[in-house]
C-alpha cells in the first residue's frame, strides 16, 4: 500500500502574499497529483483513487477559496478540468467504498451468504469497468493537455492581465492572514448558518451541511501553518470528527442509488433480498450514527477560533 501523502498544504518559508500562497497551493498538489496518478492506474491500492480524487477536488476548493483574489475568468477552464477529472474517479472510489467498507463489514454478519457472495461478485464486476473508466482518464488527451497546462498557467499568471485596476491589484500582493481570516471567517458563517436547528434537518439538508464543512476544512488546512498549528488543531479536530459522521451518514443515504445502479435488470432474488438486508444493515447504522451528531455539533460550534487570536 502506498503510504499517505504528509505533504503541508503551504510550506511555512512561503511568500507571505495572497498570490504566492495561491501558487505554492497549487503547485504542491499538483505534485501529490503526479505522484498518485501511477497509483490510481495499477488499480492495486484503493488509496490510489481516493488520494488522486481528494488531489483534485483540494485543488478546485483553492480556486474557489481564492476568488476574491485570482479572477474567476483565470480559472474557469483550469478549475473546470480540475472537476471533470475527479468526476470520472466517482464511480471507482463509490465501488471501492461499498466494497471495503460496506460489504466487508457486513460479511458473513446475516444469513444470506448465497446473496453475499452474488453481491460481491457483482459489485467486483463494476469496480473492473469503473477502473477501465479511470484508466481511461489517466490515458486522455484531454488529462494530458491539463497536466502540460497547469504549470506553465502557474509560471505565466494570466490573471494579472484580467485584473481591472490597482485596487483589484492589491489583493494579490495583500498579507495572507488578512485574506485567510476574511475567507475563513466566511466559510465558518456558512456552516454555521447551514447547521442551524440540526435536529430538524432532512438528508438533503445534512448533505449541505457536508458540503460547507468540507469547504471550510480544506480552507483551515491551505492556511494552518500561518495561524500555529497547535492552535489550528483542536479546531480541526472538531471540524473532521463532524465532517466524518457527515460523510458516514451521507454514504449510508446514498446507497440505494448505488444498488439501483448495480442491480439494473437483476431478476435473482438472492441478490435482490441481499440487497434489501445491506439497506436495513446501513439504516440502523445511519440512526447510529445520527445519535452522535448532536453533541459534535455542539462542541464544534463552541470552538474557539485559531485566527481570531492575537
Amino acid at each position: 500500500m502506498a503510504k499517505k501523502s504528509s505533504t503541508k498544504m503551504v510550506p511555512e518559508e512561503s511568500a507571505d502574499s495572497t498570490e504566492a500562497v495561491f501558487i505554492s497551493i497549487l503547485q504542491q498538489n499538483f505534485n501529490e497529483l503526479l505522484k498518485w496518478e501511477p497509483v490510481a492506474q495499477a488499480g492495486e491500492d484503493i488509496e490510489g483513487v481516493h488520494q488522486l480524487r481528494v488531489i483534485l477536488r483540494r485543488m478546485r476548493s483553492a480556486v474557489i477559496v481564492f476568488r476574491k483574489a485570482i479572477p474567476r475568468q483565470a480559472t474557469d477552464t483550469i478549475g473546470g478540468e480540475m472537476r471533470w477529472a475527479a468526476n470520472e474517479l466517482g464511480a471507482a472510489r463509490d465501488l471501492d467504498v461499498f466494497i471495503d467498507e460496506g460489504l466487508k463489514a457486513m460479511a458473513g454478519r446475516i444469513p444470506l451468504a448465497a446473496g453475499e457472495t452474488k453481491m460481491r461478485e457483482l459489485a467486483w464486476q463494476h469496480r473492473q469497468a469503473a477502473y477501465q473508466q479511470v484508466r481511461a482518464m489517466i490515458g486522455s488527451d484531454r488529462l494530458h493537455q491539463f497536466k502540460e497546462s497547469l504549470p506553465r498557467w502557474l509560471e505565466e499568471r494570466p490573471w494579472r492581465q484580467m485584473m481591472p485596476d490597482d485596487k483589484a491589484s492589491l489583493q494579490l500582493r495583500q498579507n495572507i492572514k488578512i485574506y485567510a481570516t476574511r475567507v475563513l471567517n466566511s466559510h465558518l458563517s456558512h456552516v454555521l448558518q447551514t447547521g442551524e436547528q440540526l435536529e430538524k434537518k432532512s438528508v438533503e439538508e445534512l448533505h449541505m451541511l457536508r458540503i460547507e464543512c468540507k469547504k471550510l476544512r480544506y480552507a483551515t488546512e491551505f492556511f494552518s501553518s500561518f495561524y500555529g498549528r497547535d492552535g489550528m488543531g483542536a479546531f480541526v479536530s472538531a471540524l473532521r470528527n463532524l465532517q466524518a459522521t457527515l460523510g458516514i451518514m451521507n454514504d449510508v443515504s446514498v446507497m440505494h442509488h448505488l444498488l439501483d445502479h448495480l442491480l439494473q435488470g437483476c431478476t435473482d432474488q438472492e441478490l435482490v433480498i441481499y440487497a434489501g438486508a445491506i439497506i436495513g444493515w446501513r439504516s440502523r447504522q445511519y440512526e447510529e450514527v445520527r445519535g452522535r451528531l448532536p453533541a459534535q455539533w455542539e462542541q464544534f460550534s463552541r470552538m474557539a477560533l485559531p485566527w481570531s487570536k492575537g
